[in-house]
């Protein structure tokens, strides 16, 4: 099993430790529901360091990645991120991914710089995946090892860091970038991203530099902050219907399928699978991830198989949860396209048990 360079201090704190990925990690310190509320309403810190890194740096660097990704990004410009995905040859996704456009300081005359943050348990599959499809005149390096990633969320979050950088972070909108100091380190890259709805930064640093970050923030923040684990992770980013690859994306799922529409931009040149999605687009896909809320309070688990009221199967449960925001429990599954409209009734088979569901649009929570 592997370790974090914070895995120590997890223990320390008395953290729930579970494997995951391959990496021992926190699944909580003081229970879910506690640490899910508390990001909703002020801070949370996490460790995401198991994440995946690649650097893509060459003269033809934005080729590969316009070759192996789905949204657009030359649109990039420096100190921008972007949410997209790996296709398949067949429609599906290798991975979910960010796609950072790193500054040329360090490029040779007429190189890019990208930064590729990839799911932990994906790391070699997708670098394997990329690799075979490197081309170009460009190189692909794995720096996962070596590089730490904090996750701080919250509405307070901008307050409680901002007296640890010279970095002005009220400044830096969503979906942004940049590198500066951190807690005295040198080269952070402090992004304006996460996955759970209620804003805050990602801190990339070498792994010395990330305990160090930690420690600080900690510190810093005092009472006003609470570690979090794996386990708020996913109810934060259910109840803004966020995707679980694993879950709710994978090899078999069409981002079409899957809402992601927005970031399969047919526009651009071929990109791996673009045929696929165009059909689907012209034609309807036969299935489509829609969101739903139960009356009952028994949770929806992975897996489970859904009907409509006549009792047809027509689909089947992805991710569900109880929401500790709505006190309700909430999914996400793939339907047939008749059944994806909000309003449509479901049933939930739990069991001998069918449970009472209701089609409703992410996200289930509005978060201002």
């Amino acid at each position: 099993m592997k370790e974090t360079a914070l895995t120590n201090h997890h223990e320390a704190l008395g953290a729930r430790m579970t494997g995951f990925a391959g990496y021992s990690m926190p699944l909580s310190y003081t229970g879910v529901t506690e640490e899910h509320l508390k990001v909703r309403s002020g801070c949370g810190i996490f460790d995401v360091s198991h994440m995946g890194e690649f650097i893509v740096k060459g003269k033809e660097a934005l080729d590969l990645i316009q070759l192996v990704t789905s949204n657009d990004a030359s649109k990039l410009e420096v100190g921008d991120a972007q949410y997209s995905c790996l296709p398949n040859h067949d429609g599906g996704i290798v991975d979910d991914l960010l796609v950072y456009r790193l500054p040329e300081d360090q490029c040779a005359e007429g190189e890019r710089a990208y930064m590729l943050v990839v799911n932990a348990a994906n790391i070699q599959k997708d670098f394997d995946w990329i690799e075979e499809h490197n081309t170009f005149n460009t190189r692909l390096i794995d720096i996962s090892e070596q590089t730490g990633l904090l996750a701080v969320q919250g509405p307070e979050t901008t307050r409680l860091l901002q007296g640890l950088t010279p970095v002005d972070l009220s400044q830096l909108d969503y979906y942004h970038f940049t590198k500066g100091s951190f807690a005295g380190c040198d080269n952070v890259l402090i992004s304006a991203t996460g996955y759970t709805g209620s804003g805050g930064f990602e801190l990339y640093a070498d792994n010395k530099s990330i305990v160090k970050i930690w420690e600080s923030i900690l510190s810093e923040a005092g009472d006003e902050i609470t570690p979090c684990g794996l386990g708020c992770r996913d109810t934060l980013r259910l109840e803004m219907g966020y995707c679980l690859y694993g879950n709710d994306i994978d090899e078999q799922t069409s981002p079409l399928e899957a809402g992601l529409g927005w970031i399969t931009k047919l526009s651009k040149e071929d990109f791996n699978s673009k045929p696929i999605f165009a059909k689907q687009k012209e034609e309807g896909v036969v299935r489509k991830l829609v969101g739903f809320t139960l009356s009952d309070r028994r949770v929806p688990r992975h897996g489970y198989l859904i009907e409509d009221e006549a009792g047809n199967e027509i689909g089947i449960v992805t991710s569900g949860t109880f929401s500790p925001s709505l006190q309700i429990p909430i999914g996400m599954g793939y339907v047939d396209v008749d059944y994806r409209k909000i309003g449509t009734p479901l049933k939930i088979l739990a069991g001998r048990k069918r449970l009472e569901a209701v089609v409703t649009r992410p996200p289930f929570l509005k978060v201002k």
